[in-house]
C-alpha cells in the first residue's frame, strides 16, 4: 500500500475542504512572509543608505523630512541654509568631513543633486563609462537613471523645477552627461550627480555673492564620539539650521510604524491558528467516513502505524501546501507593490530569500504534525472487529 497515493486520494475526495483549509493558511504566512521581505531588506536599505552619515544639517523644519529628503531622497526639502554658516560648522573640530547637498531639480522624475565626488565615495561608487564631472553642467548618471531613461554618455537633457516631469523646464541651461556609475545598490543608482555650481548656474545665482549663496543640507561625519552629544545642541541653539540624527529619526518613525506591523503580525498569527483549528477538524470529522476503509485496511495487513503515519502525512500535506502557497504570495505582494510604487520600494525585490522561510516551512510540517496527532491515534486504533460488525 503506497501512503503518498493514498493520502493524494484522501485529499481529493474532499477537494474542496483541502483548498479551504490550504488557501486559509496562506493568507496568513502570506502577510508573515512580506512583513519579513519588507522589514528586512528596509532594514539594510536604511544601514546601507546612512553609513557613515552622521548628522544632518538642514533648514528648520521637520527632522524626519530632512533625513528622507537628504540621505533617501524621497521627500521635499524644508528649505535652503546658508552657505557661508554650512561651512563654518564644517570646519568645527568635532566634524570630520562634511558633504553639501544642493537639491531642487530633476529630470523625467529622477533627482538632480550637487554635490562632490565624496558623495559618491561615500558610498564606493565606480564608473561603468565615461568619467566625473570637470566642469559646470556635467552629470554623472546613477545605474537606475541611465537605464530606465536609456542614458549614455554624450546625452543632453534639460532639468526640471521640483521632483515632477512636468515641473517648469531651464530649457536654457542643457546638462552633459559625462559618467555613468556602476549599481551599488544605494540611492546613488536613482540620481543624477553634479557639481554645486551646476545648480546655482541653471538658477541664475552663480553669480551672487558667498555670504548670500545657499545649499540644501549638509551631511557630517563625527570626529568622535563626542560629537553627538555637543555638535546637534550647538547647531540647534546658535545656527539657523537644525541637526537631524539619522538614525535617531529612523528609530522614531520605526517605532511610529511598529504598531502597523504589530496588528498586521496579530491578524496572520489569528489566521494561522484558526488554520490549525480546521485542519483538525477536517481531519478529526474525516474519520467517522473513513472508519470503515480504515477497518478493511487493518483487515489486510496495514499495521497500526501506517494508520497512524497516512493521517499524519494528511495534515502536514495540507499545512505545507498552504505555507508554500504563502511564500509564494508574499513575494508575489513585493513584486506588486515595487510595481505600484518604485520610488518608495525602491531597491527592495522578491527575488531574494531569507532564512525565516525556511522556519515557516519547518514549522508548518510540526504544525501539520500537532494536528494530526489525535485523529492520527484514533485511527490507528480502529476496531477492526467492531467497524466491520458494524456494517
Amino acid at each position: 500500500m503506497n501512503l503518498f497515493i493514498l493520502v493524494g486520494s484522501y485529499l481529493r475526495s474532499r477537494l474542496m475542504n483541502t483548498l479551504l483549509n490550504t488557501v486559509l493558511l496562506s493568507l496568513g504566512i502570506t502577510v508573515v512572509v512580506f512583513i519579513v521581505l519588507a522589514g528586512r531588506q528596509l532594514d539594510e536599505k536604511v544601514s546601507v543608505n546612512t553609513k557613515g552619515i552622521d548628522l544632518v544639517v538642514g533648514a528648520k523644519g521637520s527632522p524626519l523630512q530632512i533625513i528622507l529628503c537628504s540621505v533617501y531622497h524621497m521627500d521635499f526639502p524644508t528649505g535652503n541654509i546658508n552657505l557661508r554658516e554650512a561651512e563654518r560648522i564644517s570646519k568645527h573640530r568635532l566634524v570630520k568631513k562634511s558633504i553639501p547637498l544642493a537639491l531642487g531639480d530633476s529630470y523625467q522624475g529622477f533627482r538632480i543633486v550637487g554635490t562632490d565626488t565624496s558623495y559618491a565615495n561615500l558610498y564606493s561608487a565606480s564608473l561603468s563609462d565615461g568619467g566625473w564631472w570637470a566642469d559646470d553642467l556635467e552629470v554623472v548618471a546613477g545605474s537606475k537613471v541611465a537605464q530606465k531613461l536609456r542614458l549614455k554618455v554624450g546625452d543632453q537633457f534639460a532639468s526640471a523645477h521640483g521632483l515632477t516631469s512636468d515641473g517648469g523646464a531651464h530649457e536654457e541651461h542643457a546638462y552633459h552627461i559625462v559618467g555613468v556609475m556602476k549599481a551599488t545598490g544605494t540611492v546613488l543608482d536613482d540620481l543624477l550627480l553634479t557639481n554645486v555650481a551646476s545648480i546655482w548656474s541653471v538658477h541664475e545665482i552663480q553669480s551672487q555673492p558667498d555670504s548670500t549663496r545657499e545649499i540644501t543640507s549638509m551631511l557630517i561625519r563625527f570626529r568622535n564620539p563626542l560629537a553627538a552629544i555637543q555638535l546637534p545642541r550647538l547647531i540647534n541653539s546658535t545656527t539657523s539650521m537644525q541637526a537631524a540624527s539619522p538614525a535617531f529619526e529612523m528609530s522614531r518613525l520605526y517605532t511610529m510604524l511598529g504598531v502597523g506591523v504589530d496588528v498586521l503580525t496579530g491578524l496572520a498569527i489569528i489566521l494561522i491558528g484558526i488554520s490549525a483549528l480546521s485542519v483538525f477538524l477536517a481531519l478529526y470529522n474525516a474519520l467517522k467516513d473513513r472508519r470503515y476503509d480504515l477497518a478493511i485496511m487493518r483487515a489486510m495487513g496495514a499495521s497500526r502505524s501506517k494508520l497512524f503515519l497516512a493521517m499524519v502525512m494528511e495534515g502536514s500535506s495540507l499545512t505545507c501546501a498552504g505555507t508554500v502557497l504563502g511564500i509564494a504570495a508574499g513575494h508575489a505582494l513585493i513584486f506588486l507593490a515595487t510595481a505600484v510604487d518604485s520610488e518608495v520600494t525602491s531597491g527592495i525585490t522578491g527575488m531574494v530569500f531569507y532564512m525565516e522561510e525556511a522556519y515557516l516551512l519547518a514549522g508548518s510540517l510540526l504544525l501539520g504534525i500537532v494536528c494530526s496527532l489525535v485523529p492520527a491515534l484514533q485511527a490507528s486504533r480502529t476496531n477492526i472487529h467492531e467497524v466491520l460488525a458494524g456494517n
